[in-house]
């Protein structure tokens, strides 16, 4: 099929307002923020989609998947264009964008039942905002929250700010409704638990648009209290000491919202005004009071039996402005953007991986001694280091983060730069049995190791695939690897 007759048939689906073909639109829509220098830089060497269009109902929905399945064309679902790994990144010539820009309804909040249903293309923070009218809250804060959409959220499996209290979206989500591409509408009903089998919902929670299209998502809803919010800050001696008195909290039970423990060189741009060249903890307890009394009382235990390797405690006022700025809006967007086409320094590339608590101290160390001795333009980074912001009772997450000045040609940043730094890290981590991807998900530019990732129930996930969608017309290349498509990651 041609473009051109696919965008006339489209019509016989969609007017024409909701069929977008305008060039400077494709191209923003052909890659996420995962290759945003090259965007920036006009450079991108991947397919411009054949159009960006907004189906206004799920029914419209199904028509667009039947209409792709049966024609073979690749579909991208997009929401709030916030996708980190490559994710939205176009890899075929005929390919539509499908963008929730019309499901945008907050269909209810129900604050007796303590959850709310809305569509897929309702951002976070406007649903958080009716919310808070209420003394209400999804418990739900990636950075991303001024911008991004709940579809979205939820199809890449998404995790919060506050997610050692709240849990991530998969712990949040009571049901929902997706399409799969031959036209099939699911409804997952809500109820707060059911042995009915196994839990269908993980079909579509993280699926990252491979497998269907959420169209509709019922939450779960919690009380707030931000009067009893309380901030702790302290400097350590070392990150291990940071992750021991992290993992002292959860062991005893305790759920503090925040709870971070940050290297010397992540430190600095973050806590420059106090972090005095040394490692940094922090936590933030919410809700009743006398639930943050207690838990509050359980850092304070696990610090003092760290005590010594504990240099100095940090004014709360400090880790309170510290997170009451830390969200980016459009605009934080937009201006990145905007610098990178003059500027050489890239800020801010994050691979985020998990393990036990034992295995992540270790981890951290032999990644980044790996990277400064093998990377080959190691003396090009401006910033090597990693922080731990998400814990559980058996282990933690570590989000490797690192800057470095640009010195190839734009096109040749990922290839030169990102991929032989983020290669080192899911080796070691593979090899210490730990995940690859804590919450940013596979994307397209993970996905070489999807099988190394899940070894012996990869089978499971490719199952999955060939159910239901045996055309493979659902966002090609997106945590299924595909040979057709790997002259895109260089």
């Amino acid at each position: 099929m041609e473009q051109k007759q696919l965008l006339r048939e489209l019509q016989t689906i969609l007017t024409p307002e909701q069929i977008n073909t305008d060039t400077e639109e494709l191209y923003d829509a052909s890659a996420d923020r995962y290759k945003k220098y090259a965007k920036a830089r006009r450079v991108l060497d991947v397919p411009v989609p054949t159009a960006i269009v907004y189906p206004a109902s799920t029914e419209e929905v199904a028509q667009l998947l039947t209409f792709c399945n049966d024609r073979g064309v690749n579909v991208i679902a997009r929401a709030g264009k916030t996708a980190t790994e490559g994710g939205l990144e176009n890899w075929k010539e005929l390919t539509l964008v499908v963008d929730t820009l019309h499901l945008d309804r907050i269909v209810k909040i129900d604050g007796y039942n303590m959850q709310a249903t809305v569509q897929a293309g309702v951002a976070l923070q406007d649903l958080e905002d009716e919310l808070r009218k209420e003394g209400l809250t999804t418990g739900h804060s990636p950075q991303s929250k001024p911008v991004a959409k709940l579809g979205g959220l939820v199809a890449t499996r998404s995790i919060g700010q506050f997610s050692t209290l709240y849990g991530g979206i998969e712990d949040m989500v009571v049901g929902l409704e997706c399409v799969f591409p031959d036209g099939h509408i699911s409804r997952i009903k809500n109820v707060p638990r059911r042995a009915g089998g196994p839990d269908i919902r993980h079909i579509a929670i993280g699926n990252e648009g491979t497998l269907c299209y959420i169209t509709e998502v019922t939450v779960k809803i919690f009380r707030i209290f931000p009067e009893n919010n309380r901030f702790y800050g302290y400097l350590t001696k070392d990150l291990e000491t940071g992750i021991k008195v992290l993992r002292e909290v959860m062991v005893n039970g305790y759920r503090p919202s925040v709870a971070r423990a940050y290297s010397e060189e992540d430190a600095r741009q973050h806590f420059y005004h106090f972090y005095k060249d040394k490692c940094v903890l922090l936590f933030m307890a919410e809700g009743p009071k006398n639930i943050v009394d207690a838990t509050c009382a359980g850092i304070e235990e696990a610090v003092e039996l760290y005590r010594d390797d504990i240099i100095e405690e940090v004014p709360s006022e400090f880790i309170e402005t510290w997170f009451n700025n830390l969200n980016w809006s459009q605009q934080d967007i937009d201006d990145e953007f905007e610098g990178m086409k003059e500027n050489d320094v890239h800020d801010g590339f994050t691979t985020e991986v998990s393990a036990d608590w034992e295995t992540i101290p270790t981890l951290y160390r032999t990644v980044i001694d790996r990277i400064q001795a093998e990377f080959p333009r190691a003396h090009d980074l401006t910033m090597l280091g990693g922080h731990s912001s998400h814990s559980y009772i058996n282990g933690t997450n570590m989000y490797f983060v690192y800057n470095y000045t640009i010195n190839c040609a734009p096109e040749d940043e990922m290839r030169v730069y990102h991929h032989p730094i983020q290669r080192i890290i899911v080796e070691e981590t593979l090899k210490a049995g730990g995940s690859m991807c804590h919450h940013h998900g596979i994307g397209k530019f993970r996905n070489e190791w999807t099988k190394d990732e899940h070894g012996s129930a990869y089978y499971m996930l490719e199952k999955l695939k060939q159910a239901f969608d045996p055309n493979g017309i659902m966002n090609f290349g997106t945590i299924y690897y595909q040979e057709a498509g790997a002259r895109f990651q260089k």
